[in-house]
């Protein structure tokens, strides 16, 4: 008998033991597979009897498809709306919070932006005429779709296809209150689907009139005015509960176009609106005829304001500064004194304008927008398009447009750091950088050339060959930091073509940029605000008090070479329309691709400001470049800006500075280009006599009555009076 302990046994029993488990394993896996085939088998005889032939077949085969297409489109419509909902992120409702009165740099009031809930009512209190005219208009079955009328669009579109143009709009309130709260006004196909998502989100999260109050509360109106209560005590000076129908017509009527038919600029245009409006609540059955002929006999008048135009652009901006500086304040009702000239701005409107007039239709360019800055960074003039009334989108400070060779200032500075001079030998050959083969103007290369002379004739390939050859390791990198210490803002995209200008900017980070070199190369320190106060009139915020001094972007030497290069582009170079009568005068040219964006930034000891045309919608110009439209509406701005001024030197230019030359008084060739003289700048007091001024108003605010020794010894505190001269 074998022992059940002997040692020899248990190897052999752990064998069969693993056999065994060996075989379950086996046995186990065949009897699943032979399991699910037999399942699998039955599946198929099932279904088998729900196969079909003939149409039936046909029919199943397109159900089919059709959902795995509404998947996919699910998806993609997934895909599409996340965007859209980004932008519901954060307090959207933040712009209730603030009313804020914006004054210009004298203290004269110039416009109001946020919502003064005061004034501000529910739409229950609303008059029904009003109410009944805004739907007629606007959109007259809102209280029955869901953020699209999609038979209202039907009935747009085939109207437009009669009228063989576009004379009826297909949005919805709802649209045009999500365009308002959380898009801009370019016209892209990205902006549509998201004012989409963006009315389906409104109208799943907010009543019927909640969403039409905050329409008309932020609607803009014309006249500087946003809302239909602030509307009408500007034209008609009565709150809105107390329009009158043909009132309420003419309002309504300015949601459409409100530079086109505002009533204190074209009342009989503005009328006329308004009897479209009365037509379009009797053709709605909102009102019959007989009740709205006395409006139409009848039409409203309104207040005189005179010439009232409001820097519309740099207080949509302005407000912005606003709410990051004053959030952390109690009080969002405020009194903000800005930077904004209302002469440098008129100036710079026209200049803009009388291009787009005289050249727009030659070089078929559309939009504009200009920045000018003082020496100091702040911002007396921003002009964000033709015309606010038509398109409240700041192409100023919203517009990403590609710079061209106006980006080239922080590659030249990066290498004048690195111990380069504008006499520099280098070499202007074909170059390429990976699979990019960057190409000068008309293909044409110059062999060996110097820095200087590359930047005035705006040669391509030579930023190229010195970020790739003389910056060192890792160029773009460096090149991007650069700008960033110049002052812009916008992202830029890290890709070996940006020493050309490919990597977009908005044109308030380029006159950032350029007013770094009237200031010596320090910071320019660009901005809107001096002042925030509340109701009180205690100062909450004060730009020289409680923002940091300046740094140093360019060393001393470093700027001296850059502004004595740039000084040459005005006389030898690429921007010979640009140069200042009478004032030295610096600058870069630039033109983009297919001849999309045309830019001229330049600058004086006075002043910086960059220009940009071109269209918004990305298309080609004829051929214009930057040293034409935008040299020449430089220059016209600055010869108006530096009439009656001292001049200021540009730091590290040895030349002197030309001779002043006395503004033409009769019509001659060197005004704006069509034989006019430039526009005369108004005489006005000096900076000096205006912070006299101001510190004897304080005085006197702060005073009590005061005996004759009292009154001795406040004087002698005040500063000593300085002469009375012409300046800005």
């Amino acid at each position: 008998m074998q022992d059940p302990f002997n040692q020899e046994n248990r190897p052999r029993k752990r064998s069969n033991i693993l056999l065994r488990i060996d075989s379950w394993i086996d046995s186990s896996i065949w009897n699943a597979g032979f399991g699910v085939g037999e399942l699998w088998e039955e599946i198929t005889i099932f279904f088998r009897r729900f196969r079909t032939r003939g149409f039936w077949k046909a029919f199943f085969e397109i159900a089919g498809e059709g959902m795995n297409v509404g998947t996919a489109g699910f998806v993609l419509l997934l895909a599409l709306a996340l965007p859209a909902f980004e932008e519901t992120a954060g307090n959207w409702r933040a712009q209730d919070d603030f009313a804020v009165t914006f004054l210009d740099r004298y203290g004269n009031e110039i416009g109001h932006r946020g919502i003064i809930h005061e004034d501000s009512a529910p739409v229950d209190q609303l008059p029904d005429h009003f109410v009944k005219a805004v739907l007629a208009t606007e959109d007259r079955r809102f209280f029955d779709h869901f953020g699209i009328d999609f038979l209202g669009l039907v009935r747009a579109m085939t109207e437009n296809v009669k009228a063989n143009s576009v004379v009826q709009g297909g949005s919805t309130i709802t649209q045009q209150l999500a365009k308002n709260l959380f898009l801009t006004n370019e016209r892209t196909i990205e902006r549509k689907i998201k004012e989409a998502f963006l009315a389906f989100w409104l109208e799943a999260n907010l009543p019927k009139k909640e969403i039409l109050r905050l329409y008309l509360d932020r609607a803009y109106m014309g006249g500087g005015t946003f809302g239909a209560a602030a509307a009408a005590q500007f034209y008609f000076g009565k709150d809105i509960t107390e329009v009158s129908l043909a009132e309420a017509a003419m309002l309504a009527g300015l949601f459409k176009a409100p530079a086109r038919y505002a009533p204190h600029i074209n009342l009989p245009a503005a009328r006329a609106r308004a009897n479209e409006v009365l037509s379009n609540m009797v053709q709605g059955n909102l009102m019959t005829e007989g009740q709205v002929i006395g409006a139409r006999r009848n039409p409203a008048s309104v207040i005189d304001r005179g010439d009232h135009d409001a820097p519309d652009y740099f207080l949509d901006w302005a407000f912005e500064e606003v709410k990051r500086i004053a959030a952390r304040f109690d009080t969002h009702s405020l009194i903000v004194r800005t930077t904004i000239d209302i002469g440098m701005q008129e100036a710079a409107e026209a200049s803009l304008e009388t291009s787009l007039r005289q050249y727009g239709e030659q070089y078929r360019a559309s939009q504009g927008a200009l920045v000018l800055i003082e020496n100091g960074g702040a911002v007396r003039a921003m002009v964000g398009g033709r015309d606010y009334g038509e398109s409240q989108f700041n192409r100023a400070t919203r517009a990403l447009r590609q710079p061209g060779s106006s980006f080239k200032i922080y590659t030249y500075s990066l290498a004048m750091e690195k111990g380069m001079t504008p006499d520099s030998p280098i070499i202007d050959a074909p170059i390429h950088w990976g699979n990019w083969n960057p190409k000068n103007y008309g293909n044409s290369y110059r062999g060996r050339t110097d820095i200087k002379t590359a930047l005035a004739k705006s040669i391509n390939t030579i930023p190229v060959r010195l970020a790739k050859e003389k910056l060192g390791p890792n160029p773009i990198e460096q090149i991007m930091a650069q700008a960033k210490k110049f002052g812009v803002q916008t992202p830029i995209r890290k890709d070996v073509t940006i020493p050309i200008g490919t990597s977009e900017v908005t044109v308030l980070d380029q006159a950032t940029a350029f007013a770094v070199f009237p200031a010596g190369g320090m910071e320019s320190r660009r901005h809107g605000i001096t002042q925030i106060m509340n109701y009180k009139g205690d100062v909450l915020y004060d730009f020289n008090r409680d923002e940091p001094p300046a740094k140093r972007v360019l060393s001393e030497t470093a700027e001296a070479y850059m502004t004595q290069m740039l000084t040459r582009v005005p006389y030898v170079g690429t921007a010979r329309r640009a140069a200042v009568d009478g004032v030295l005068t610096g600058g870069k040219t630039g033109t983009t691709q297919a001849y999309r964006d045309a830019w001229f930034c330049g600058f004086t000891g006075n002043f910086a400001a960059a220009v940009w045309f071109g269209n918004d919608d990305y298309t080609s110009s004829n051929r214009m470049t930057g040293g034409s439209l935008p040299a020449m509406t430089f220059k016209r701005l600055m010869d108006y800006a530096h009439q009656g001024i001292e001049l200021r030197a540009i730091p590290g230019v040895e030349n002197p500075l030309p001779t002043p030359r006395a503004a033409p008084l009769v019509a001659s060739s060197s005004g704006d280009g069509n034989g006019l003289a430039p526009p005369q700048r108004p005489r006005t007091l000096n900076r000096q006599t205006t912070d006299i001024l101001r510190a004897l108003s304080e005085q006197f605010e702060k005073a009590k009555p005061l005996g004759v020794p009292e009154r001795l010894a406040a004087a002698d505190n005040l500063p000593a009076l300085v002469p009375i001269t012409a300046e800005r």
